[in-house]
């Protein structure tokens, strides 16, 4: 356990993408089996202890420490786990030596919600300061140390000097803790393939199309295909074996919230497109594509209602197909992979399934004009994809591009303010900012509608978190609620209807695009306006 919280230390000292590689690769490389598979897992969000919570850390942490210092320095750290790390107190008794990163995984996997406060304290008395920070983001999967699963998945290929994108192929028909992964990569075993079961493939993703460097003026219409770029989720489904599974970009399984949709693909393939619902009202026809918001009240869901099969019914806009009976399509053109995605269409679910139209446009400037009807169309804006691009997992500089739709700007007043995590604990870098519902020089009332916690550059968060500091005029708990004088220019891809705030809206995307100090607070924006924008 050592070896792993020192990592997880150095990590969060890191700032850098590369030193963040090499630390991991190296610990891969030098940890024995299967600690290094646990810790690769931990990195990954691969592991979950139920009985493990935060309310959990908060009941222990109650019986060792007065509970105002806990909350008093909860509040300046930012983190529970390092909080409770550095506060627990040091055990009467010398302690067993520290557990393996194997034992804890075993001992946590073991706890209940009877046992777990008895046994966690056992753990974290066997270890130092580090050791307990390092078991307590374990336990809870919140590492916030700046390492993604690509991250992680990346520096297991460079330690073992592997291809990423066949780590990426192999990796989730495996489980943690990955030995036969450590064997093929560190061993020379035969890669662990499961070609009978319905495995994710990374995604093939696209570059913003601005500030690409990038001709698209010569033979535009023979080099380049347009899409819609559809405002829903992108998933894959793939049926293998005698069964089917719907993934989420981040390779995710989320079958049980989709049923209607896995049961109607019986054909071995693996297919693209993105996830939408119909709605009767949506987009001017019956049966047209509802908002996001629709689409987002199914999301996360293990059981989904009878009622809400029948009022927001899945389908799956499609894009590509990678692989079909049995035929891997991944190395073959755009074109020749439309071709045989056309042909496939007869033989699948219409009701399920339909396919993304190709746009008619012979120059850069026609889809430009197209592009901006899009607000009106229920889409986030046009792809670009080269008709000779083979389908590879990333982002491949030159074969796609999207070209999303201009956001939409409203000025707000900030409301409230909370600290991040991690390397933002210390700053107030949580906004949540409202509109005016109706004229505030009449004694209208600030109504929240959103939240944004980026867009801003590292300059400008050290101003308004100086700002919060100095205009607080009430605190709930971690909450700073500030005075309303500070307006800030909020960029938004759209509006939706929502139970979440006051106001009845929620943006979808929201991110500050301007501190609009200079801007006197009763000018702007009103709730009408934006629940103008909000698409029937």
């Amino acid at each position: 356990m050592e070896a792993f919280a020192a990592l997880i230390d150095a990590l969060v000292y890191t700032r850098s993408r590369n030193g963040k590689l090499a630390l991991i690769a190296a610990y891969l490389r030098t940890t024995p089996d299967p600690d290094r598979g646990w810790a690769l897992a931990a990195l990954t969000g691969g592991l979950d202890f139920p009985a493990v919570k935060g309310s959990t850390i908060r009941a222990l942490m109650a019986e060792r420490v007065d509970p105002v210092l806990f909350a008093l320095s909860r509040d300046y750290v930012g983190d529970t786990a390092e909080t409770a790390s550095l506060l627990w107190p040091e055990p009467p008794v010398p302690p067993a030596p520290p557990p393996t990163v194997a034992e804890a995984v075993t001992a946590l996997a073991a706890m209940t919600r009877s046992t777990v406060q008895r046994d966690l304290a056992a753990l974290l008395d066997r270890l130092d300061a580090n050791g307990r920070f390092a078991l307590l983001k374990l336990a809870t999967g919140a590492m916030r140390i700046g390492i993604s699963a690509r991250l992680a998945k990346t520096a297991f290929a460079q330690a073992f000097g592997v291809n990423v994108d066949d780590v990426e192929e192999i990796w989730h028909g495996q489980a943690a803790p990955y030995q036969p992964l450590f064997d093929w990569a560190a061993h020379g075993a035969p890669p662990p393939l499961g070609e009978d079961r319905p495995l994710f493939r990374p995604f093939m993703l696209a570059h913003p199309l601005e500030g690409a460097v990038v001709d698209l003026t010569q033979a535009f219409a023979e080099t380049w295909a347009a899409e819609w770029k559809w405002d829903g989720i992108r998933v894959q489904i793939v049926r293998a074996g005698r069964e089917t599974r719907v993934y989420s970009r981040s390779g995710d399984d989320i079958t049980a919230a989709f049923p209607e949709v896995a049961a109607a693909l019986d054909i071995p393939a693996v297919l693209d497109g993105e996830l939408l619902v119909r709605g009767s009202h949506q987009g001017g026809e019956a049966g047209g594509a509802a908002s996001f918001n629709a689409l987002q009240q199914r999301l996360g869901r293990k059981i989904v209602s009878r009622k809400m099969l029948a009022d927001a019914p899945a389908f799956v806009r499609l894009y590509d197909v990678l692989i079909v009976d049995g035929e891997d399509l991944r190395s073959f053109a755009w074109d020749q992979r439309r071709a045989a995605l056309e042909a496939l269409m007869p033989r699948l679910d219409p009701t399920r399934f339909d396919l993304s139209e190709v746009i008619a446009a012979d120059s850069l400037d026609a889809l430009a004009a197209i592009r901006e009807r899009a607000r009106d169309e229920a889409i986030e804006g046009v792809m670009l994809k080269r008709r000779d691009s083979p389908y590879v997992a990333g982002r491949r500089t030159g074969l796609w591009f999207k070209w999303k739709r201009d956001p939409l700007l409203v000025d707000c007043v900030l409301m409230y303010a909370q600290r991040g995590s991690g390397k933002r604990s210390s700053f107030y870098s949580d906004f949540t900012f409202g509109c005016w519902d109706g004229d505030p020089d009449a004694g209208a009332e600030l109504l929240p509608v959103g939240k944004a916690y980026f867009g801003f550059t590292d300059d400008e968060l050290k101003w308004l978190d100086r700002y919060v500091r100095t205009h607080t005029v009430n605190r709930f708990g971690p909450v700073r609620e500030t005075d309303r004088s500070l307006v800030l220019e909020v960029a938004f891809d759209s509006v939706h209807e929502s139970r979440r705030h006051k106001s009845g809206l929620a943006m979808r995307f929201p991110r500050i695009s301007r501190i609009r100090a200079d801007k006197p607070a009763h000018e702007a924006d009103r709730i009408e306006a934006l629940r103008a924008l909000v698409r029937d």
